[in-house]
């Protein structure tokens, strides 16, 4: 099992030289403009520089953080209204009849397709991203947390409602226990899509922000800022993602699952 994982680490880490060679090979022979395509060493080399002088009025880490707080509020509400309504609609068929219609309607809309609401209810300010994180985030929360609920074992409702327990009691102290797993699994998809969802909107309505800094580094023609934006959303990315994994992974383990 060890020699295993050593080796898909050895697999994974020689795709990255790959990348990185050919990415070399390219900026190096001067066939490309180095506007366009600088070399790895000289976006490292701006990252580096971009977290000690502000760009954009802030510096990277900065530029982060107003990204983040952004993130959370809009992850965070749309988990708070998704998974109770997906539970309940789970536990309640006339609240599923009443709601899924026009959430079937809705949750094809893509997530920039309300830049332009957002702009125009909130112009600059932090409800515009919220808004466009919760659209992109709120779906996969709802959905999964109704599939959750529609798969409890039946016996465990019959034995709370032979005790006594209302709708209330069986959502949130039998369905939302069990439905757990399956809860977390779609916390994951929701944060990646509220993720992306938030770049897209800094590239259009904030004045700070990493999707922001990534639009002003267009604007000076400096690729490599741009590339050193898109590798700080890499990888806040790959760390929220890894967050949800252990905790997928704890919650799966509790619950028994494999």
């Amino acid at each position: 099992m060890k020699d295993r994982r050593l080796e898909l680490a050895a697999l994974s880490l020689a795709g990255v030289v790959v990348f990185l060679g050919i990415w070399w090979l390219l900026a190096a022979s001067k066939r490309v403009n180095p506007l366009i395509l600088p070399t790895p060493s000289s976006v490292v080399q701006t990252f580096f520089d971009l977290t000690r002088h502000r760009f954009a009025g802030f510096t990277i880490q900065q530029h982060l953080a107003w990204s983040l707080l952004r993130f959370m509020f809009g992850f965070v509400l749309a988990a708070a209204i998704g998974i109770p309504l997906g539970l309940a609609m789970g536990r309640l068929r006339w609240l599923d009849y009443i709601v899924s219609p026009l959430f079937e309607a809705v949750r094809f809309v893509a997530p920039i397709a309300w830049v332009p609401f957002a702009a125009l209810w909130f112009g600059t300010g932090i409800g515009g991203p919220v808004l466009i994180i919760f659209a992109g985030a709120f779906p996969p929360c709802l959905i999964n947390a109704y599939r959750g609920a529609r798969h409890v074992d039946r016996h465990l409702i019959e034995a709370a409602q032979t005790l006594g327990a209302n709708d209330g009691t069986i959502i949130f102290n039998v369905l939302l226990p069990a439905a757990m797993p399956s809860i977390v699994a779609g916390l994951r998809v929701s944060a990646g899509l509220g993720w992306q969802s938030l770049i897209g909107a800094e590239l259009i309505v904030v004045s700070a922000g990493i999707g922001y800094l990534m639009v002003q580094g267009q604007s000076n023609l400096n690729t490599a800022i741009v590339m050193s934006g898109m590798i700080a959303v890499g990888l806040v990315g790959v760390a929220i993602d890894i967050a949800l994994r252990l905790l997928e992974r704890v919650v799966g383990g509790t619950r028994g699952l494999p």
